[in-house]
């Protein structure tokens, strides 16, 4: 039951991802079935029925993930409350937030049987949409605070009906011009869901404001908070959306025989689908982080993040040896026996966090350093694949991701075998030692597959577009990642170097899909793009300290 409490709340945050997700995907297809399809029906002639047939059955599965996503939430959320409060599960299922989970599978099974037959009435289908929004709201701040002020919860409304209607109807969106008869219909699709992406847009924006500043509340708590941190990178990938919806809407006004502009507007909506996935996984994040209002203590001064930015050179090169870290203390030592078989826990990470000394943050340092100089190496080798002549060689950068992932093995949890003494398995019920694997899973199937595909190996042509899934998972899963350290102010300041990386990560991610699925000059400068991004992200791991 131990495991499971430590282990919950990266658990909850991608339980979280999922319910919105799934919700989104269900809103939006309600959404563009009555305000974009069923009013464009006469101009998309016999593609008509296939396309809402098709909207139909991708609400219908959104729906019933949506009702197994939830009841699974309310019962991972019993559970870890039957452990940490010693309640009996029958009194952990009375919790309001337990509750709150539950209610949202009714309105979600409702929508799912009632466009089941693909003929469903437009009011049914709307009122089971709002439904599900509302019930939504019971998971978020706006309900669960005591002293909401009047319109917080309408600001929330607001911004989970804009982010369903916008990001939940994009792959609708995509869906339905890739069978529109021509272009005239694919340019009708285009204008209507651009107008309605324009309200959504509204409401996400004038909602997110509403919110940050009752939740935020002051410039300080921006930046002195892991809540608003995550707001600001929140804003950012906003941002991103934002540029890459205008160049969309640009598009949809072309003339309908310009196909050139609308094979691009499609691209432009496959990596918006991306990006907006991610900013609902950062948003699951944000919920389960306290508003920065409420952090009376422990807030970060803008001089210490000044500081712990400040790039140090040169580069740590040189590791401290393995005998000197915390990790080879006897008291140390002993903690661990115990965690590991789960008595004393908490006196054991006590132990732990409190006995963490110098040479363990050089340790930290040096293996973020030697980390910098394999991403920054990677990043330049694509960069140079450009060039004709050093193609042949350039092309096996992926390889050195399996020297990465091996170094990582070795040194990302000095108390893990080899070195340390917590067996290899056993350290997995340790939550961020069972994240760290994750990552390192990742680098090895994109480092191997990714070179098969740059050496022509494998030539599927949907194999390229596994380096820009993988890379993008990676930017989302750093968004989410914590790190399960008792001093709240040193959290903070380990998580306010990873974002960027988060960050450049996606942005590497949705470039290089760009290069891949676009032609001519955009696939070009993409494919600059996001070599640099890869080497931005090794400079900043090179410039990493931790004091």
């Amino acid at each position: 039951m131990q495991q499971f409490i430590e282990i919950y709340g990266f658990l909850s945050v991608i339980l979280r991802g999922s319910i919105s997700g799934a919700l989104s995907l269900a809103v939006g297809g309600v959404a563009f079935l009555l305000l974009v399809a069923e009013p464009l029906a006469p101009r998309l002639g016999a593609a008509a029925e296939p396309i809402a047939a098709r909207a139909g059955r991708i609400v219908f599965w959104s729906a019933i993930a949506l009702a197994c996503l939830v009841a699974l939430d309310a019962a991972a959320l019993a559970t870890m409350l039957v452990g940490a409060l010693e309640l009996s599960f029958a009194d952990a299922l009375t919790a309001d937030a337990v509750k709150a989970d539950a209610l949202a599978a009714a309105p979600a099974l409702a929508l799912a049987f009632a466009i089941r037959g693909g003929a469903a009435r437009p009011l049914p289908l709307a009122a089971f949409a709002a439904a599900l929004i509302c019930a939504r709201l019971g998971a978020t701040h706006a309900v669960s605070r005591l002293d909401n002020p009047p319109g917080l919860i309408a600001a929330e409304l607001a911004h989970l009906t804009g982010v369903a209607l916008w990001i939940g109807g994009i792959p609708y969106f995509l869906m339905a011009l890739a069978r529109a008869p021509d272009g005239e219909a694919q340019r009708a699709i285009g204008l209507r869901f651009s107008h309605l992406s324009m309200i959504a847009v509204a409401m996400i924006a004038a909602g997110g404001v509403a919110m940050s500043i009752v939740y935020i509340g002051a410039v300080e708590n921006f930046y002195g908070a892991a809540y608003g941190v995550m707001v600001g990178a929140k804003t950012i990938l906003f941002a991103g959306l934002l540029s890459l919806g205008a160049l969309n809407f640009l598009a949809v006004r072309r003339s309908p025989a310009d196909r050139t502009a609308f094979a691009r507007l499609r691209r432009f909506a496959e990596v918006e689908i991306g990006v907006g996935w991610t900013v609902v996984f950062a948003a699951a994040s944000l919920s389960s982080l306290p508003p920065a209002v409420d952090l009376a203590r422990d807030r970060v001064s803008f001089a210490e993040i000044v500081e712990r930015l400040t790039p140090q050179w040169p580069p740590r090169l040189e590791s401290p040896d393995h005998s000197t870290l915390s990790v080879s203390l006897p008291q140390v030592q002993t903690a661990r026996a115990e965690e590991a078989t789960a008595t004393e826990t908490n006196d054991a990470a006590a132990v732990i966090a409190a006995q963490r000394n110098a040479e363990d943050i050089a340790w930290s340092e040096y293996n973020h350093h030697i980390a910098g100089l394999f991403v920054a190496a990677m990043g330049l080798l694509a960069l140079l694949e450009h060039w004709r002549r050093l193609a042949p060689l350039a092309r096996h950068w992926p390889m050195l991701m399996l020297g990465l992932a091996g170094f990582l093995f070795l040194r990302a949890d000095e108390a893990v075998w080899p070195l340390g003494q917590l067996g290899l398995i056993e350290s997995l019920r340790d939550p961020e030692i069972a994240q760290h694997r994750i990552f390192l899973a990742l680098i090895i199937g994109f480092g191997i597959f990714e070179w098969r595909v740059r050496t022509r190996r494998v030539k599927a042509q949907w194999a390229p577009l596994a380096f820009p899934f993988i890379t993008g998972v990676g930017g989302a899963l750093l968004l989410a990642h914590s790190h399960g350290l008792s001093n709240i102010r040193e959290e903070f300041l380990i998580e306010v170097t990873h974002t960027p990386l988060a960050l450049v990560g996606l942005l590497a991610s949705s470039a290089r899909w760009l290069e891949i699925r676009l032609e001519g000059r955009g696939a070009r400068i993409a494919g600059i793009v996001w070599p640099i991004a890869f080497t931005l992200a090794g400079l900043m791991l090179l410039a990493y300290r931790e004091a």
